[in-house]
């Protein structure tokens, strides 16, 4: 991955390149790629070195790459704040036909709810979609909580 010189304007057009996890893929734009992490979601943790997938990681994990497959042209939209503390975009992610995949992910129980402020543009909308799947005990709703 080459690390950018800048940080892309408020909003960008890209083409996903890979789906890391349920939360975090890398977005091409134009020669650059850059790791994005979702605003306002969170998604089960993919074990590493040995450590086991928490609920519901790897499905969270499928249901993104099925949202964005590699090649898909895709918008992110950014908020107050550009990047975490481990140097990624933070960034709201649109399909071409306008879907709202940080939504969509945790209106069909892929995803929870993590809102820090400042970054809170989508909050509600996102909110929202979390009530919605846990009233239908979707997803990680049904099979992860007791």
């Amino acid at each position: 991955m080459m690390a950018a010189c800048g940080d892309p304007p408020h909003f960008s057009s890209g083409v996903v390149a890979r789906v890391i996890d349920g939360d975090t893929v890398d977005v091409r734009f134009g020669d650059q790629t850059e790791r994005v992490r979702l605003i306002g979601i969170n998604t089960p943790e993919l074990g590493y070195d040995g450590d086991q997938d928490e609920c519901w990681a790897n499905e969270s994990s499928l249901a993104l790459q099925d949202a964005l497959p590699v090649g898909a042209e895709i918008r992110v939209v950014r908020d107050t704040v550009a990047r975490d503390h481990y140097g990624r975009l933070l960034g709201y992610l649109f399909t071409a036909d306008g879907r709202f995949i940080n939504g969509d992910l945790v209106m069909n129980g892929h995803a929870r709810v993590l809102s820090i402020p400042p970054n809170t543009a989508f909050a509600l909308d996102i909110q929202r979609a979390e009530n919605a799947a846990r009233r239908s005990n979707l997803g990680l709703w049904r099979a992860c909580e007791s």
